[in-house]
């Protein structure tokens, strides 16, 4: 068996959770069957069963009209241009809307199964319009088209099969699938390394809140930030966040963490993405690490965090509710959300409880080492990517078989 997984985010360049995802479940995918992956960037290597392909979108003049449908534009060409790169594939499987339609193709040009993982959904994420612009209804037709002509839907989360059927009534519920998102347990181990931490200025004697992610509206970063002053004066915070969806957050964010550090000096802001190494040693030594996210249909953030021992405070959203469990293995958060936009409704309350519940930890060492070491036994027992493997393997086989007793 072979197949053919597309994806936007592949090592090296990857800046998010469904980048991880691929990149482990690829590896582990090739323990037993034929890997060919289709990612974006100058990729290219062989290496066993595992083989990767990269690939450029078209070249294009922007200007100030373009610059926002651009990215919808030239995903759609990618797409396309996908089609010729691939060799004799059993299957297409697809992770996120940015190569949701090279599955679709792949389909009708090759006469194979299509399977589609959702790591979010483009009508619960309104917010990209700010992004995209208009480009946010082609990428929404380009979801939609997808999902309702994949073959299975693999969603991440018991929530996000309910996302799915809500925002998609029409798709038959029995194609959707749910498979966990994974962590490598030998990889994302608890060091006592902090090099890394000193490096960038933080002080590994000092107790300190991290946050790990992109600057994006989904990540709820500049909720942490307003929580900031409602924390113990002086509490060492550190935001290790890169990669702005647009200009404007990226000031947004910039213009609050200056003010709240006339309040509090010891914030600390890493403006780029960690390497894995790194990370993890922050993740390792943290007191606390809070995830606000506002839409989050999984959350691997959580997993590595708990990988690490770190007790969690996180947002009662989404698939962080399977992660995260509640008195045991962190704080959850729960707010009232905007049906369209996610955010929450009343904002200036969910910072104020998301400093209530960090604060909590901070001011109980002995708690917060109890959730960190449940946590690490979470992830053991749930989560290994073996076993995420295996079922995705299972579903491969099954809808190839039913595929060629329809004679398809």
């Amino acid at each position: 068996m072979r197949v053919g997984l597309m994806t936007r985010e592949y090592p090296p360049y990857v800046y998010g959770g469904a980048g991880v995802h691929v990149e482990y479940l690829s590896r582990e995918l090739a323990k037993t069957i034929e890997v060919e992956v289709h990612c974006w960037g100058d990729q290219f290597s062989n290496q066993g069963n595992l083989h990767v392909r990269g690939a450029e979108p078209w070249s294009q003049i922007s200007n100030g009209t373009q610059e926002k449908f651009k990215t919808a534009l030239e995903t759609f060409s990618l797409n396309l241009a996908q089609m010729t790169s691939i060799s004799a594939i059993d299957i297409a499987h697809t992770h996120t809307w940015y190569v949701s339609m090279a599955g679709f193709f792949a389909k009708k040009l090759y006469g194979i199964p299509f399977v589609l993982t959702t790591h979010s959904l483009e009508p619960l994420r309104a917010w990209k319009a700010e992004q995209l612009g208009s480009g946010y209804a082609m990428s929404s037709w380009m979801e939609r088209t997808a999902i309702l002509d994949a073959d299975a839907v693999i969603a991440v989360s018991q929530g996000t099969r309910a996302d799915i059927l809500r925002a998609y009534p029409e798709i038959d519920a029995e194609r959707i699938r749910v498979i966990y998102n994974g962590i490598d347990l030998t990889e994302y181990q608890k060091t006592p390394e902090t090099t890394a931490l000193t490096e960038y200025g933080v002080d590994p004697a000092q107790p300190y809140v991290l946050f790990v992610g992109r600057i994006t509206r989904q990540k709820g970063v500049t909720h942490l930030v307003d929580a900031i002053p409602h924390m113990p004066p002086r509490t060492q915070i550190v935001l290790c966040a890169g990669a702005p969806d647009t200009p404007e957050i990226a000031a947004e964010m910039r213009e609050k963490v200056e003010r709240v550090r006339a309040i509090n000096p010891r914030v600390i802001w890493i403006e780029k993405m960690l390497s894995k190494p790194e990370a993890i040693q922050f993740y390792s030594n943290c007191s606390v690490f809070c995830c606000p996210s506002v839409y989050e249909p999984f959350g691997i953030i959580n997993l590595e965090a708990m990988a690490c021992r770190a007790p969690v405070v996180a947002s009662a959203t989404g698939g962080i509710l399977e992660v995260v469990v509640d008195g045991v293995t962190g704080y959850l958060v729960h707010f009232d959300q905007d049906p369209v936009t996610s955010f929450p409704v009343h904002p200036e309350v969910f910072s104020r409880d998301l400093a209530a519940k960090v604060s909590a930890l901070l001011a109980d060492p002995v708690r917060a080492r109890s959730f960190g070491e449940a946590g690490r036994r979470r992830v053991e027992e749930k989560f290994a990517w073996s076993a995420i493997a295996e079922q995705t393997i299972g579903l491969y086989r099954e809808l190839i078989a039913t595929h060629r007793q329809e004679g398809r």
